[in-house]
């Protein structure tokens, strides 16, 4: 079957700004795949990529190299400042991390949640108001709410304002960027609840981006772990949760909050600093440096992504197979 979104070898460098000829690397032959209707978790460090790598597939910057094909269609191909006009743009919408920055002043809730079926969708007038009034609905918004400002609003109904502009559209891909980071952890779960019940009830598909393992873990099908530009392993939640392969990945999950003092005492804690991903050398592990288990062929050979399981890959030289490489799709 088709992935309605099919990354291949997406590469993205930045120039850095009084150092000629010299790049950050902030996305790096990423390649992965999300199936119509399946939740993809992203993971990694301040720092990562994974913003960068949001932005692309949202088509809100262009790509040094690879491919994005949604829906069958090469969307990587048409130029950013061209995408927002394009017919797939209602196809991919995104909910932003701070919905009280992410929503115009000067909107009202029903004003926010039918500007992209104005300048999108050709509604107007009554239907526009009826079309607002039942996404609001949809998203547990009291329409007693759709004449107030954001400032006049809690961050949970801010965030349900910003969900239902998301899926004004009736979007296919819903990109969400650390969607509850903002919110009260009593919230927290509210809006993860409502997502996980419009994902069912409409038939989408997720990228759910955070730096909270917890919350994605309840809502991911599948998880990509980034480090450095790079992902460094893929699989099912329940693998990479239970048998994380990578050590990178290991020690992420060690620092999950614990209330078990065990678990606390286990914490992995990884010496030394971060690589500059100021061009990194070639032929060596981004990790290399850090990790608690690396060996000399990680500053010999940067390790491709390896089968560890059904669908489970980690880009590390412990787990090598005779198995050819996998991509993370």
């Amino acid at each position: 079957m088709t992935p309605l979104l099919d990354v291949r070898s997406l590469t993205k460098r930045f120039p850095v700004r009084g150092r000629g000829g010299r790049f950050v690397h902030a996305v790096d032959d990423v390649s992965f795949a999300i199936e119509a209707g399946e939740c993809v978790g992203l993971v990694g460090e301040s720092g990562c990529g994974k913003s960068t790598l949001v932005r692309l597939i949202t088509r809100l910057v262009d790509h040094d190299d690879g491919r994005i094909v949604f829906d069958g269609h090469d969307i990587g191909a048409v130029p950013a400042d061209r995408f927002a006009s394009a017919p797939l743009r209602p196809l991919i919408q995104m909910v932003f991390q701070d919905p009280a920055d992410a929503l115009n002043p000067r909107f009202t809730a029903a004003d926010a949640i039918g500007d992209p079926l104005r300048r999108l969708g050709d509604l107007a007038g009554r239907r526009l108001a009826d079309r607002a009034r039942e996404l609001a609905d949809l998203v547990g918004l009291p329409r007693e709410l759709l004449g107030r400002y954001p400032h006049q609003l809690s961050g949970g109904q801010q965030q349900r304002v910003g969900i239902a502009r998301a899926i004004a559209l009736s979007p296919r891909l819903l990109v969400l960027d650390e969607p509850t980071s903002a919110l009260d952890v009593s919230v927290q779960a509210v809006i993860l609840h409502l997502l996980a019940d419009l994902r069912e009830r409409l038939g989408m598909s997720y990228l759910f981006v955070s730096h909270d393992l917890n919350l994605v873990r309840l809502l991911s099908d599948r998880i990509l772990v980034m480090y450095l530009g790079k992902l460094v392993e893929v699989g099912p939640a329940a693998d990479v949760f239970d048998r994380p392969r990578h050590p990178y990945t290991r020690a992420l999950l060690s620092a999950v909050p614990s209330l078990d003092g065990a678990a606390r005492a286990g914490r992995i804690r990884l010496p030394g600093e971060v690589r500059s991903p100021i061009d990194p050398p070639a032929h060596v592990c981004r990790f290399h440096g850090r990790c608690p288990e690396g060996f000399a062929r990680c500053a010999e050979a940067e390790p491709p992504l390896h089968p560890v399981a059904p669908a489970h890959a980690a880009a590390c030289h412990l787990v090598e197979a005779p198995a050819a490489p996998v991509a993370a799709g």
